[in-house]
């Protein structure tokens, strides 16, 4: 909404949001808004006159239950039908339930939305015990907030390492090493089988056998889209909302961004998607130029984030099939460049407490050129002499 203002559209604007409060950011809800270290008006995109001045009309606490594209109409869990000339989905994911007993007893978190944080930041005390689920990219980053509030963690994960699927099996090595000098008790290759308890979780069963005591859990094993609402409404549905390289549905005057969607892209040959903040905000930006008028398309190289205890770790890319990996840096020293190549080409690259590379990898991977491993490790080749001549 805020792109469309800036690209001249004077049309009425209606802002549908399931939860009550405006528009803010999810990432700091596993990091420091979860430890207290960042006040809740921060989380917020906008202040509240921002809307008003820009005449952006805000429909919270209001969930989307069906669309009606010849009718050109949104329904709403209260009756209300909101009348669109052109429709944006953005509905994102929601949390992948796990399931097994007891999931449901109380003491039991997921991390999504400001009500998930503020209820989990109430367990996090000093000698408290927490079971994480999942060590991908949420659990990972919980855990670490867990431990720094001085938490006893026990992590589960069923892949052999953390953070496998996101980053890759070198990242994977070096965190399952750091959140172990962290302190985690790191369990790969186990999955939980039952939450225990009468009320209130007490402990978890594993596929080891093993009973693991705790105050409390919390599940991070991965999202969904949010397009339940949306089946029988002729619009493409395949793991997410389909679009084409204009972020276009099938559907005439009806767009989607972000985590609820898979957009098509033709240097891959397949409908892709990426769950971040950066990919989100950027498909947006291309759905405001289209809707005004433009021909904009979207083909973006995506990139991530995620800070746990003192390190930025920071992907860029498509995590895929690759034939070499380059280190620049040092494991050791927990300061250093993967890039990933394939056929002599970078395809992502993932950096730990590395800012300075993520700019130039961008470039690598959007040219598509050939690159030269040796200055790629080199770390006295730095910026664009890394590009190719």
């Amino acid at each position: 909404v805020e792109q469309l203002r800036r690209r001249g559209f004077e049309g009425r604007i209606q802002l549908v949001g399931e939860e009550a409060p405006r528009p803010y950011e999810r990432p700091p809800l596993s990091k420091k808004f979860l430890r207290g270290q960042m006040d809740e008006e921060k989380l917020y995109f906008r202040p509240l006159d921002f809307y008003a001045e820009r005449e952006i009309e805000l429909v919270l606490g209001a969930r989307a239950t069906g669309l009606d594209a010849d009718a050109r109409s949104v329904t709403l869990e209260d009756g209300r039908a909101l009348a669109y000339d052109q429709l944006v989905i953005a509905t994102g994911a929601h949390v992948r339930r796990l399931p097994v007993p007891g999931a449901e007893l109380e003491g039991v978190h997921y991390v999504r939305s400001l009500d998930d944080s503020r209820g989990l930041a109430a367990e996090l005390s000093a000698g408290r015990r927490a079971v994480v689920i999942g060590a991908g990219v949420i659990g990972a980053e919980v855990a670490a907030a867990c431990r720094e509030e001085g938490v006893e963690v026990v992590m589960l994960e069923a892949a052999e390492l953390p953070l496998l699927r996101a980053f890759g099996p070198e990242i994977g090595k070096l965190y399952d090493a750091i959140h172990r000098d962290h302190g985690v008790d790191l369990r790969c290759g186990v999955k939980a089988t039952a939450l225990l308890g009468s009320r209130r979780v007490e402990a978890v069963e594993t596929s080891d056998g093993a009973r693991v005591d705790c105050d409390f859990v919390v599940i991070g094993v991965g999202v969904e889209p949010c397009v339940e609402w949306l089946e029988g409404s002729g619009v493409a549905l395949d793991r997410g909302v389909l679009v084409d390289d204009r972020c276009r549905t099938n559907v005439p005057g009806v767009f989607a961004a972000g985590d609820a969607t898979r957009w098509w892209s033709e240097p891959h040959g397949r409908h892709m998607s990426v769950e971040s903040v950066d990919n989100a905000q950027t498909m947006a930006s291309h759905i405001a130029e289209n809707a005004v008028g433009a021909d904009s398309v979207y083909a973006p190289v995506p990139f991530f984030w995620s800070d746990q205890y003192d390190l930025k770790l920071q992907i860029v890319g498509h995590v895929g099939a690759y034939d070499q990996v380059v280190i620049r840096g040092s494991l050791e020293d927990r300061k250093l460049t993967a890039f990933h190549l394939e056929g002599g080409k970078l395809r992502f690259a993932v950096g730990v407490n590395r800012l300075n590379e993520m700019g130039v990898s961008r470039k690598l991977i959007s040219s598509g050129a050939t690159v030269d491993p040796a200055k790629l490790a080199d770390e006295d080749v730095k910026g664009k002499a890394l590009l190719p001549d």
